[in-house]
This record gives structure tokens, sequence and C-alpha cells, in this order.
């Protein structure tokens, strides 16, 4: 099977110019990528979270090529938590890639980073997304109300979350 996850690299720009062109898409990232230059900067931070032991981003690939992002962040080394967040290109969903993305992130970051629980949250106008947390081990935890703002427009999100201790 060829490899899911690996680190972003600089050469990887242009497609994550051309993810954040697509519809919905910039909403799944925390900075405006509208050039090279900017995609360029977005794969530098996730760098530097790497080296500041605060986030991990991977490119999630299909045939060899970046179609995804899968990141936990928000890493808390205290309570041994962090928080998990994907997006898969509109060309590349419905194949369980982002499925097994957050499943292999996950065990990833149980085994590697030593965490013992993930969270993550969908809007709940985005039954694909539940689907992924489901499919990955993620136990709904409940409704957070008007969690995320969008071009002036309130979202809920329901909450997952997966524990070490979980068997998937």
């Amino acid at each position: 099977m060829d490899t899911l996850l690996r680190p972003w690299h600089p050469d990887d720009a242009p497609a994550v110019l051309s993810a954040a062109r697509e519809p919905l898409m910039s909403r799944q990232f925390t900075v405006p990528i509208d050039s090279l230059e900017d995609a360029e900067a977005w794969i530098d931070l996730m760098d530097t979270r790497r080296a500041d032991d605060t986030a991990y981003a991977f490119a999630v690939l299909s045939g060899g090529v970046p179609v995804g992002n899968i990141a936990v962040s928000s890493v808390e080394r205290r309570h041994e938590t962090g928080w998990v967040s994907y997006w898969v290109r509109a060309s590349a969903r419905g194949r369980g890639l982002a499925t097994r993305a957050c499943r292999e992130v996950s065990t990833w970051a149980f085994d590697s980073l030593g965490l013992f629980r993930l969270e993550l949250a969908h809007r709940l106008d985005n039954p694909a997304s539940c689907r992924v947390a489901v499919g990955a081990g993620y136990v709904a935890e409940g409704v957070e109300r008007a969690r995320l703002l969008y071009d002036g427009q309130r979202f809920d999100t329901e909450r997952h979350a997966r524990l070490a201790t979980d068997q998937v």
C-alpha cells in the first residue's frame, strides 16, 4: 500500500494553493492563502509548529500527490491531549482517505507523542466529516452551540473524542 501521510514539503506549495482555492476550503486554513507565497508561508508555519511540539501537520497522499491535510494540534503535554483536524480536496473525497488518515494519525499521536485523548469537531451540516470521525473510532460527546463563525454566520459543531484505551 502506498504511503498515506508525510510531513508537508516546500514543493507542495502549489497543491496547497490549489486546495485553498476550492469552494469552502478557505475555511480549513488558519491563515488566508491567496498566493504561492502564502502557501509556502503556511508550510513554513506547519514546520515551525512541529519544531515547537505544538502541532503536527501531514499531507494526505493519493498516488503520491498531496490531496489533503490531517493535523494534530493544540498538543497539551500536561493533560496528554491534542486536537485533530482534516480536509481532503473535492476530487479525492468519497474514497475513505480522510478516515484512513484520521485512524493513522491517531495511532501515531498515541504511540509517538504519548497522547491519551484526541478531540475533533465538525459542523452539524457536514455529515461526511461525522462519518470520518466515527469511522476512525471517535465517539460523539455533544453539540457545541454557535461555536464557529464563517462569513457572519454561526455554526453549531459536534465534538468527538478518542482515547488511547478505546478499542478501535
